[in-house]
């Protein structure tokens, strides 16, 4: 049975953290008995809440609080020091009679009011009150037992500031401060005795009834100081590990003095969206054609995931499997291939609630940038790529491993020489400057992208599951960027305009075929002035087949204006690569006698792609200079804090600001909280993280803040979210539109660390949490990590998910119903398997 025990109302806060990343999940938790509820109401601090997360009542300033707390304290500390055990082991019954009187007094004492406390009763005062004493004794022996929770409670909050090493300090010190306390006593009641014996003629008769009735008071007293001292002694003990439990939120704490706020204590310092600004901006859900209705939940996504058994998927893929492209009751229903619809993504309509199984001899994947070389056989244990394209340099079998010398079909001497000869023979494109975003079409392992890399150049590689088993997963484990997708008939998930290169080598494309339909999306997502490098054997070999292809092609990109800047031969690969250019006016366009490929209808948006068919059309290019796209972005790196020469402070940001103001605060915000929290605040080995995804990217400002350290970042921009990805792309970065009610394109165990802003409270509206945290268990890795920052209730039941899934939970943080949990995924899979469909 799962319990939700991370969810927290206002002003609270819940603290998990566990040290253990490999063995049993070892959890130091705060809890709350009723003693403490009580304690709470007379502490500055109550319950184990760190200081920050106490608002103040009134508009005093820090200074003024700080002053009153160290008023408060003395007070409270002189109640505290006359509540302490008193007269033990008195030698005479003199002594111990003068000694009634003085805990009488003090008794009394107690009972009044906090600020009243620590007043002395004079001489005079005391005989006065003495004449009322035998009719009040009863009644104040009453009161006394009322109020003796008050005043533990009082102790314990002294004692709760004063904090351990004040605590033992104390406890040291006890025996001598209570001998000098019991002397001034006796100083006292002797004092009280002369006056009594001048002013009053008390009879010995009264004072012996009094007598009986401090000593009962007296024994109480004992009695409630032994309690208080066992009391004491276990909150020493809670306060170390309270101490220690601190220590290891220091980070977060850190962060958290940064926020001038509530919210801020989070790392949120940016406020919350705005509902105007998404008037200003377009989604996918809106803008895309042909969109299928979302499936809803009746139950709005809050459905109990209480008593919730997991199974292993019981599917052909086995531990490969990717639910939209191995859905094998969909593919039988295809009535043609023709266009590669078998290679689409056709998702079930319901999200798989089961987990995919490991690959017998999984081992932890081997760190970048050695994975690079080679990986674990067993990790993608197919061989028959080695064999097929062995000889080409992709891949080779080694004893436990695979090896990759960095080959590819047209550089089996390695990737390096080729990109090199790529820029030598077109020096404009500046690799890592100029050219800083490339899409690589048909990627096989992707050594392209991967060696990329070295000239600073992020690559989007991409290849369908066929019958290159597993290319694309050999990719991510080799720690390069890809997704599963085809050039088949419907638009590629990205953006228009946003790659500086398109590049495809012997990627098996019919480019020229059905009007250049395939190429023209290309055209779409490539920027005016970009470069389409084409290495294929049509450029540089005369057989009939090929001479005929380069016709085609020629005659095709010349209707597209599409410049043939030059073709290179590369001797030591002994192939060659044309390399085209785009065009950044529409003049050539409209000086076309032949209207083909045709253009666009205005109605056509170039940005729409979700579920949007191919079009065999061409959109113009942009001619007002503070339209997107008419311009080339800044040099790399410089273009990354940068804000895109498009966004005008007349457009309302996500935030609610002015969108380039929106913009700049946003990567402010990521970098103070990945330097000030993620770097050392979750227990993240970052040297062991290489494949990260940001599930709901806005502005790409969590990839920007992590630019100096050797990972990647793939940016997903939710379908319904506001269309920002454009501006991903123009910063230098790179990322993909996505649904998350639906499964990703990519293998499992694919990611090191998933990092998710606020997705789950939004996403649960739409569809069932249950599938998306299987999808999140299915392409995270053995050892990979999932940082969560969302609503309280949304942390809440993704916790409890994640460890009904056996993921060790390091640690959850909430407070004024915002929240933070961090969380590492182990070995554990089910043993049983989801029956068949």
């Amino acid at each position: 049975m799962l319990t939700s025990n991370s969810v927290a109302p206002p002003q609270t806060t819940t603290t998990h953290i566990a040290t253990d990343t490999n063995g049993d999940n070892e959890e130091q938790t705060t809890k709350t008995n009723d003693d403490q509820k009580e304690k709470a109401v007379f502490e500055d601090n109550p319950g184990q809440l760190p200081d920050d997360a106490i608002k103040p009542d009134d508009g005093k300033s820090e200074d003024d609080k700080a002053s009153e707390s160290d008023e408060d304290k003395g007070k409270e500390g002189a109640a505290v020091e006359e509540n302490q055990p008193r007269l033990q082991g008195k030698e005479s019954a003199e002594e111990q009679e003068k000694q009634k009187f003085s805990d009488t007094q003090i008794s009394e004492e107690s009972a009044l009011p906090q600020n009243q406390q620590s007043e002395q009763t004079s001489p005079k005062e005391f005989e006065e009150n003495k004449q009322k004493r035998n009719e009040e004794t009863n009644k104040i022996n009453q009161e006394e037992n009322n109020n003796q929770d008050s005043e533990e409670d009082q102790s314990q909050s002294v004692e709760q500031h004063q904090g351990n090493e004040k605590s033992k300090e104390w406890q040291n010190q006890e025996p001598e401060d209570q001998q000098q306390r019991e002397d001034k006593q006796k100083q006292d009641v002797e004092s009280n005795e002369e006056t009594q014996e001048t002013t009053n003629g008390k009879t010995k008769e009264d004072d012996q009834e009094i007598s009986k009735n401090d000593i009962t008071e007296l024994e109480d007293e004992q009695k409630e100081n032994k309690q208080q001292n066992q009391e004491t002694t276990e909150k020493d003990t809670q306060s170390e590990a309270q101490n220690q439990e601190t220590q290891q939120q220091d980070s977060l704490k850190e962060e958290n003095s940064n926020e001038s706020n509530s919210e801020e204590s989070l790392g949120s310092s940016i406020p919350k969206e705005s509902t105007e600004s998404k008037k200003s901006w377009k989604t996918q859900e809106t803008q895309s054609e042909n969109e299928k209705e979302r499936r809803k939940d009746e139950s709005n996504g809050r459905a109990s995931i209480y008593g919730y058994t997991w199974q292993l998927c019981n599917v052909t893929a086995g531990p490969d499997y990717i639910p939209c492209l191995d859905n094998e009751k969909e593919l039988k229903k295809l009535h043609s291939t023709k266009h590669y619809e078998h290679r689409e993504r056709h998702c079930p309509e319901e999200g798989p609630t089961c987990l995919v199984p490991l690959p017998e001899g999984y081992k932890s994947p081997i760190s970048w940038p050695q994975s690079r070389d080679k990986i674990w056989y067993y990790n993608v244990p197919h061989a028959m790529v080695a064999q097929v394209k062995g000889h080409q340099n992709w891949v080779k079998v080694s004893g436990e491993f695979l090896t990759f010398p960095g080959g590819g079909t047209q550089f089996i001497h390695g990737a390096l020489h080729y990109i090199d000869f790529v820029q030598q023979s077109v020096p404009d494109i500046k690799w890592g400057k100029h050219t800083r975003v490339v899409l690589d079409v048909g990627c096989g392992v992707a050594s392209f992208g991967g060696f990329l890399f070295d000239r600073d150049v992020l690559t989007m590689s991409f290849a369908p599951k066929d019958e290159h088993e597993a290319q694309v997963q050999f990719a991510l484990e080799r720690g390069i960027p890809a997704i599963s997708a085809v050039m088949g008939s419907q638009r590629l998930p990205f953006p228009s305009r946003v790659f500086d290169i398109v590049h495809c080598a012997r990627c098996r494309v019919p480019w020229h075929t059905e009007g250049g339909l395939l190429l023209l999306e290309l055209n779409r997502v490539l920027r005016p002035g970009g470069y389409f490098v084409w290495s294929a054997t049509p450029v540089y070999q005369k057989l009939p087949e090929d001479m005929e292809i380069w016709k085609a092609m020629s005659s095709l990109t010349k209707s597209m204006c599409w410049e043939l800047v030059t073709i290179k031969k590369d001797k030591l690969n002994s192939i060659g690569a044309a390399i085209f250019r785009k065009p950044t006016s529409n003049e050539c366009y409209d000086k076309r006698q032949d209207n083909s490929p045709p253009m666009c209808k205005n109605s056509d948006d170039a940005n729409a792609v979700w579920h949007v068919p191919l079009q065999a059309c061409m959109h113009s290019v942009p001619v007002n200079q503070a339209e997107r796209g008419a311009r080339w972005p800044a040099d790399w790196p410089g273009r990354l804090q940068k804000t895109p020469y498009w966004l005008n402070s007349s457009q309302m940001g996500i935030y609610g600001k002015p969108a380039p103001q929106d913009f700049a605060r946003d990567y402010e915000h990521w970098t103070r909280v990945v330097s000030k929290l993620y770097m050392s605040g979750l227990g993240i080995s970052w040297s062991n993280v290489r494949n990260v995804m940001d599930m709901r990217a806005v502005y790409g400002g969590f990839a920007a803040a992590l630019k100096d350290i050797k990972v990647w970042v793939l940016n997903v921009v939710n379908f319904d979210s506001p269309d920002t990805l454009p501006i991903i792309y123009e910063r230098g970065l790179f990322g993909i539109y996505h649904d998350w009610c639906e499964s990703f394109s990519t293998y499992p165990r694919s990611y090191d660390l998933l990092h998710a802003d606020h997705l789950f409270s939004k996403l649960k509206i739409r569809c069932k949490l249950e599938p998306v945290m299987a999808e999140v268990d299915r392409i995270v890795r053995p050892g990979g990590k999932l940082i969560v920052r969302d609503e309280s209730n949304a942390i809440g039941e993704v916790e409890n998910l994640l460890k009904s899934l056996h993921w060790e939970v390091h640690l959850t943080f909430s407070k004024n119903q915002e929240g933070i949990l961090s969380a590492q995924k182990g070995n554990w899979r089910p043993t049983t398997y989801q029956a068949s469909s």
